[in-house]
């Protein structure tokens, strides 16, 4: 069944479980999550596998949404040995969504079998969200790493929409934020590897964040790709509909293009609706594929009320955790949606239990009694703390949220797809942008040009300016009178930091010196740099920048007689 029949026969019931659900706490969930597409296999389907034994110069690693995922009769990939592993090329599945990118630089723009994309199987449902996407992180680290140990030369891409887009989201951050070893390996793969992620419809998304974020122009481009995305640099009001998975790229900064529709829930949630943040929230923490699907009975009310109670405990606990919560600004409302964050730890109760003396209640304690002080002043910042968070949840639910975002036809969900306009500065759609993206990224990868990452650069540059103004120094001597025989006792060393000095001035008793001419080997070898097969290392030497400057050097000193 495709997305437009699974959407016109579901709205309905998704509309009328929001309205039962207070604030529209299914909602929310359903909104998180991405459209349903029938998985399409290849007709050629069968035991036959592919290993990773077959190198490429680039691949990219597709994660699809909600039920867009490889399923068994595909031709599944394999490690050299024949292990099965959770994808399957691009050849053998196919997505409806995300095929217009990744299959891109295929479409003649690069050399034959140098690029390929796989297509990552994982549960992709809302059964247990939460689990679905940490399975697609751990399933994309795992091909990653398979390819990298049979092919340590292939570059990644990484991309997601939808559902998917928060496992590429959280597999980029893993990536991008991984230290080294000891012996400089990696856990995954080298951040250096993944020259580019695309992500469409973040709910990670930062509010005010740009659509390349960490990149030089972060509202027109990622960094190395001078083709423009858009004109101006106004970011798309609102955030991500889960800010907990947010966090910084690290390594890949820079190389990340982040793609949110203003109308799309799932990347664009207003501010102040604290409340559907929290349905959100909840809807990560049930099954919601069978709420949407048998709406209240139940099973499924028994699933909802075990989620909220625990919500509930949790909260209660963190709020007894801190002795002085009651002069704090936080809001009862605030700590709901702290503790439903599903990674969320809880703490430990710090506040003591009053105890009995002589088998009566000890008087209130002190604590207590200021707490009880600030009791009116508490009930208040809870009011206005309620109304001010959720200033725009109701206009968000009187304007149907689901219609709005995943609406057949017309939901902002589905515009990365028709968002191009080119009156106003924006000649193509995302995916289009994404495609010529990771075509140029492909045909960079095939001719091995070098992966320009920042990092790579300001490195190479600090290793040029070291070299440039590092001084060849001589010691400076004071020469002993003619009629003494005791040995000249060397001076302090003086050094320069001048790159250009006028030639030594030379005396009898002070010769210049000889210079010779070395060709010194490649000595400071810029790292990270990958050279085009068969060429030399690109490196700085100190040969490299001697017609640039001249070498300061130092004189020997005669004091007068």
């Amino acid at each position: 069944m495709g997305i437009e029949d699974m959407n016109v026969g579901k709205s309905k019931r998704a509309r009328v479980a929001l309205s039962a659900f207070a604030i529209g706490a299914l909602g929310a969930g359903v909104v998180v999550a991405a459209p349903w597409s029938t998985p399409s296999t290849s007709t050629e389907a069968s035991i036959e596998l592919v290993s990773t034994a077959t190198c490429y110069d680039m691949v990219s690693i597709a994660i699809g949404g909600r039920g867009d995922t490889p399923r068994e009769g595909v031709k599944w990939l394999t490690t050299p040995e024949g292990e099965r592993l959770p994808a399957a090329m691009s050849g053998d599945y196919s997505s409806d969504w995300i095929d217009q990118a990744v299959r891109a630089p295929n479409n003649g723009n690069v050399v034959p079998d140098s690029y390929a994309a796989v297509y990552v199987e994982y549960p992709a449902d809302l059964a247990s969200y939460e689990n679905a996407v940490q399975t697609g992180v751990t399933n994309s680290q795992t091909i990653m790493r398979t390819i990298s140990a049979s092919c340590p030369k292939t570059r990644f891409a990484i991309v997601g929409y939808s559902e998917g887009a928060d496992v590429a989201r959280r597999t980029a951050m893993e990536v991008g934020n991984q230290v080294a070893s000891a012996d400089g390996t990696y856990g995954i793969v080298d951040p250096n590897q993944v020259v580019g992620v695309v992500i469409f419809a973040d709910a990670g998304r930062v509010a005010g964040e740009g659509p390349f974020p960490g990149a030089e122009n972060p509202f027109s481009n990622p960094d190395g790709f001078d083709t423009r995305y858009q004109n101006g640099n106004n970011a798309i009001p609102g955030q991500g509909a889960l800010p907990g998975t947010s966090g910084g790229f690290g390594a890949l900064d820079g190389r990340v293009a982040s793609f949110c529709s203003d109308g799309d829930l799932t990347c664009a949630l207003p501010a102040n609706t604290s409340l559907i943040h929290l349905a959100a929230n909840v809807g990560r923490q049930v099954n919601a594929d069978a709420l949407q699907n048998e709406n209240l009975n139940p099973a499924t009310g028994a699933d909802l009320a075990l989620a909220l109670g625990r919500i509930a405990v949790n909260a209660f606990n963190d709020i007894a955790s801190q002795p002085n919560w009651m002069q704090s600004d936080e809001t009862f409302l605030d700590v709901l949606i702290k503790v439903s964050e599903p990674g969320y730890k809880p703490g430990t109760v710090t506040t003591p239990v009053s105890a009995k003396v002589d088998g009566e209640q000890e008087p209130i304690e002190t604590g207590q009694m200021v707490d009880m002080v600030y009791l009116p002043q508490k009930i208040f910042k809870e009011i206005t703390g309620f109304i001010s968070s959720n200033q725009n949840t109701i206009p968000v639910v009187m304007n149907d949220p689901y219609g709005l975002t995943l609406a057949p036809g017309s939901g902002h969900h589905f515009d990365y797809w028709r968002d191009a306009d080119a009156a106003n500065g924006k000649p193509l759609t995302s995916v289009q942008y994404a495609a010529a993206w990771l075509t140029q990224l492909a045909e960079q990868a095939n001719r091995g040009e070098p992966v320009k990452t920042k990092e790579v650069q300001e490195k190479a540059g600090r290793a040029a300016v070291e070299t440039i103004v590092a001084p060849v120094t001589t010691s400076a001597t004071t020469t002993p009178k003619a009629t003494t025989t005791t040995p000249a006792t060397p001076s302090p060393i003086v050094t320069t930091t001048v790159p250009v000095v006028p030639a030594p001035v030379t005396t009898a008793e002070t010769p210049a010196p000889a210079v010779v001419a070395t060709t010194p080997e490649c000595t400071i070898p810029v790292e990270g740099e990958t050279p085009v097969e068969g060429a030399p290392p690109v490196c700085v030497t100190a040969t490299e920048t001697a017609a640039e400057s001249v070498v300061p050097t130092t004189t020997e000193v005669v004091p007068a007689p």
